[in-house]
Order: C-alpha cells, then structure tokens, then sequence
C-alpha cells in the first residue's frame, strides 16, 4: 500500500524563507570575497559556503519535517550530519572555482554541474536518514526533473555570486535562488513513494508538537547564525567605505603634492623676490648704520621693509605649506574672491613666464561660503593651472580671465576661462572621469578629485568651449547649505 503525506503549509513557507535568507546572505559574503585577496578571500569563500550550504540543509530539513505522514518517523543521526557537510562540501568548491576563474562559461558550467549534483545528493541522502515503517523507492522521471532543478538553480547561483552588486539585484536573485532551491527540493520529495510494510492508523495524520518544534528550532538557529553574518557582512562593507574615502584622501593630497612639484620654479621665484630685497635692505641699513655720524631714520626705514619683505615671504611660504597639510577637512566661512587672490599669488610666476595676461571680475560683497580652505584652494589651483597649460603653446593673445558673481538661490559661481585650443565636444565630461588626461604627462586625476571636492560641498563642476576659442570651468558653491563629507 503506497502511504501519501501531506504538507504542513506554515513550515513550507518557512522553508523557502530560510532558503531565500541564505541565498542573500552567501550573495552578499560572496561579493566580499570577489574583492579580497589571500587569505581574508579563503575566509569569505568559507563564510559564503557555510551560509548557502548550511542554508540550504536548514530548508531541507525543515521541508522534510513539514511533510506529515500517517506513520512515526525519525532521522538517522549519522546520515543527517553527512548530508549537512555535504551541502557546505559542494557549495563552497562551486565557489571556490568561479572565485578563481572569473565565472568563464566552462568553468561555470562544470561547477554548476557538481554544485547541482552535490545539493540532490545531500538531499538523496537525507531522505535515506528518514526511519519510517516504509519502503522508500523513487519515480525516475522526477528524480532526473530534480537534477535539472538542482544544477540550473547552483548555476545561476554561482553565476549571480560574483556579479551582484546592487541591494536590488540581491534581493531578486536572493527570491529567485531561494525558489529554485525549494523547487528542487519538493520536486525530488515527489519522486519519492512510500509503501507500507504494514497497517497504516490515519490517526496519526497530524504533525506532532516535537517535529514542529524541532523545525522553529533549526530554522530559528539558522536564522541567528545567517543574522550574525549579515552582521559581519555589513561591518565589513563599512569599513571598506571608510578605508575607501582615506584612499581618496590620500589620492588628493598626493595630486597637491605633484601639482606643487610641477610649480616648484615659479614658487622658488616668489619667496626668491622678498628674500633678494631683504638682504638689500639689510645691506642698506648697515652702510646707514655705519656712517659718521649713523644714519638712524634712514636705517629704521631698511629695517622695516626688511620686516615688510620676511612677512611677505612668510605669507607665500605659508600658503604653499597649507596646500601639503595632512589632516580633517576644517569647514570655516570663506572669502572666494580672497582665496582667488591666493592662487594668482602663487601662480604668478607661471602667467609671467608664459606672457600670460591675467584678468579678473570679482564681484565686491560677496557672501562667505561654508568650505575647506585647503581643498578649494586645491580646485582653484588646478583650474588655474589647467588654464595656463592649455595656453603654453598657443599663438596670438593669451588671456586668463576669472570672474564670480552671484547665482541663483543663494548660490556663488566662478567661471575661469581661457584663450587656448578648447575642448572638443566629446570631451567636455570625460576631462572629468579618473585618468583622463589630454597632457601628454597628466595623470589625469586633478579635475575628477576637483569635481570630488567640489560636490561634497553641495556645488557643481562643470566644462564649456569658450568661443571664438579656449574652454571655461564654471563652479557653484551655496552660501547657506550645510556642506557634507
């Protein structure tokens, strides 16, 4: 006589939901791994091994206990154990393949392949742990229909683990997996026929309270165990966000130290000036002193332009030095037009050396904005400089001009313009996208660490052709809007 069970729909729901968990979970563990290297790669692969394997066990055997037959059933403890290290076996070689060779198609498929057939033989051999008052034989259509199931459902798995990225593409492979997974599942349960070796008491149709709550309890653990990795998952992504906007710290204040080498003889020319007439007022006040009799209103005079003269150089020194500074962006309230001056200070010596003519329109009472001095001294230089490279080689006029006005909503623009070759049309964002360069010795980083800048202070950065010829940067800054990292 061939016994039929029936489900208990409660514990199949939780059955897909803890497949489904799992499957985001190794997803997002996955992704980690896709970026580590040595051994924290070994370590997430582990993670995302034990989580989808165990993962997929936990469903399992949830789905099998919510499968109700009129006659006592128990599990082999040994066989139930093998069937869990299996699941992990399987999943974490799948992953390990792939991880190595970039989800190429044969790879993909041959680990898909013993991924699939890994999964049916942790379930095949969980169903052989059942100990029930029954022969247990299988109908082979649906056997071979749950190995199509099980090897299409572990390769896409394996194929999305190394792809998805998106919080939305992971949940929707995240459902999908957890289906296909569940599908597989209670297609092969199926394939399996029971037949009684005996009387059958359909008294005992219904689930005893012990295998309900043996299966809370498998799910409930594997729910802790699939929170804490999310947890560690999620730290971990923390971190390396943090880590990231160092880098990109570090990344700009080493484009400031290569701008400032390129500029090294011009700004050796500044505080050269201030020095030189220091030392020839100090020469000055000498003789004075030394005269018959001392000269002393003449001396006092060279004594103070000598002090006129180190201040001077101090000014330029500490400018230079506050380009270098390491540390916390300081947001204060700035003057554009003064920071302005600033750069055209230190750049002077670049405008003169190329028979640049300088020309600037600074609105008077402007309003302050709210910024890192150091950071928009830094976009300020760049496309100043930017401006004078791109008119190094030009012939006929050569004019830098640089104006700010007010914007609309509270807002300050900046517009530095150019008498060079222009940019072209397609060229007019790309000069904005990292390690795009049109300098044959640029590294192609300034304007996109400009841009950067620039948009965590809420403004905009943007590039135009100027006509009749030369290119115009134009920058907004808000004047009363809370600025953010």
């Amino acid at each position: 006589m061939v016994v039929t069970g029936t489900y208990d729909p409660y514990l199949v729901a939780l059955s897909i939901l803890v497949a489904s968990f799992a499957s985001y979970t190794a997803l997002d563990l996955s992704g980690h791994a896709g970026l580590a290297r040595g051994f924290a790669r070994r370590m997430w692969l582990m993670a995302a091994a034990l989580t989808m394997g165990g993962g997929i066990w936990s469903m399992h055997f949830v789905a099998m206990l919510a499968f109700i037959m009129p006659t006592p059933v128990s599990y082999d403890v040994g066989l139930t154990t093998l069937s869990l290290v299996v699941a992990i076996f399987v999943t974490g070689g799948g992953f390990y393949v792939i991880s190595r060779q970039r989800a190429s198609p044969v790879p993909l498929v041959l680990s898909g392949i013993f991924m699939g057939l890994g999964i049916a033989g942790m379930h095949y051999t969980g169903m052989a742990a059942m100990r029930v008052h029954a022969e247990l034989s299988y109908d082979p259509l649906f056997v071979a229909l749950s190995l199509v199931i099980a090897i299409g459902a572990s390769t896409v798995a394996l194929w999305l683990a190394f792809r998805t990225t998106d919080l939305g593409q992971k949940l929707v492979a995240a459902v999908v997996m957890g289906l296909a997974i569940s599908g597989m599942h209670y297609t092969a349960m199926r394939a399996a026929i029971f037949t009684a070796r005996g009387p059958v008491h359909e008294a005992h149709i219904n689930a005893s309270l012990s295998q309900t709550n043996l299966a809370l309890a498998v799910a409930g653990i594997t729910f802790i165990i699939l929170a804490f990795a999310s947890a560690a998952s999620l730290f971990e992504r923390k971190r390396a966000e943090e880590a990231l906007r160092q880098a990109q710290a570090d990344l700009a204040r080493v484009n400031r130290v290569n701008t400032m080498a390129e500029l090294t003889a011009s700004l050796a020319h500044e505080v050269n000036q201030p020095i030189s007439a220091a030392v020839t007022n100090a020469n000055a006040c000498v003789r004075w002193l030394a005269g018959d009799p001392p000269n002393l209103e003449e001396a006092r005079a060279a004594a103070m332009r000598i002090v006129k003269d180190g201040t001077r150089a101090a000014e330029i020194i500490s400018r230079i030095r506050l380009l270098f500074k390491k540390g916390t962006p300081q947001r204060d309230l700035l003057d554009l037009n003064e920071l302005i001056r600033e750069m055209l200070v230190l750049l002077r010596g670049e405008t003169t050396r190329y028979s640049i003519s300088v020309r600037t329109d600074l609105a008077a009472d402007l309003p302050q904005v709210i910024g890192d001095r150091v950071q928009l001294q830094q976009v300020m230089m760049n496309l100043i400089g930017n401006s004078i490279d791109a008119m190094n080689d030009t012939d006929g006029t050569r004019e830098l001009a640089i104006r700010s006005q007010r914007a609309e909503n509270e807002q300050i623009m900046v517009s530095v313009s150019d008498t060079g070759e222009g940019l072209p049309p397609q060229q007019a964002n790309q000069i904005f996208n990292a390690f795009f360069t049109t300098k044959v010795h640029g590294t192609g980083m300034g304007l996109s660490i400009s841009r950067s800048i620039v948009a965590s202070h809420n403004g905009r950065l943007w590039a135009a052709d100027k006509s009749p010829r030369g290119a115009s940067f134009h920058l907004i800054l808000p004047t009363k809007v809370e600025t953010h990292e």
